[in-house]
């Protein structure tokens, strides 16, 4: 079934409106993150994928015209580049050959924006069921049928980018998959505050 709004609503907003974006671009900048892919960002995004089950994961990012994934986890265990993730996935061969490919992606595309400026975590089992993500280009471009994703929240009070799981197929989350995505979100964010601090 199709979802046609009436005539009378005002277009869907499927990108929210970033106002944080100049802080957090400083705040990244400051820390180092967000530019390079990070071989302890891949192995927390490999750890993630295996405590949730889910196929793909991501330490992803987001500045103000586009997201990056400097931690990736693809099924097979690699860590190819998103454009190598949307080849794997509309060729079905799981990121077969696809290494060493950009990590970025338009913000406009995916779910990690909206969990960015909401501040909190989103879980949709199956994207088609809400009008609003629906229509996002990750569905019909990349084929994602179900999302979870949580902030990570820095001392500063910053949204930094999230850690987050997709599957081409509905999953149901549940729960205990909120409760898991947000302690792995509070995890990841003490480990880069341990890192400012020069603990690690």
């Amino acid at each position: 079934m199709r979802y046609h709004p009436p005539a009378s609503a005002a277009p869907l907003l499927l990108t929210p409106v970033d106002n944080e974006a100049p802080a957090r671009m400083q705040r990244l900048r400051s820390l180092g993150l967000g530019q390079r892919p990070e071989p302890a960002l891949d192995a927390f995004a490999d750890r993630l994928a295996e405590v949730t089950g889910a196929p793909y994961a991501m330490v992803n990012f987001i500045d103000e015209d586009r997201q990056f994934f400097a931690g990736l986890h693809v099924p097979g265990g690699g860590h190819a580049g998103i454009e190598g993730v949307h080849r794997a996935l509309r060729a079905g061969t799981h990121g077969a050959g696809a290494h060493g490919v950009s990590r970025y992606m338009a913000r406009d595309h995916g779910y990690c924006p909206h969990v960015v400026v909401r501040r909190k975590a989103l879980v949709l089992e199956d994207v088609c069921d809400f009008p609003r993500f629906a229509g996002n280009p990750v569905v019909d471009e990349i084929g994602i049928r179900s999302y979870m994703g949580a902030p990570l929240i820095d001392r500063t009070g910053t949204a930094l980018g999230t850690v987050c799981v997709v599957d081409t197929e509905p999953r149901r989350w549940g729960r205990a998959g909120l409760e898991t995505i947000k302690s792995m979100a509070a995890e990841l964010t003490e480990q880069l505050q341990a890192r400012e601090d020069g603990g690690i």
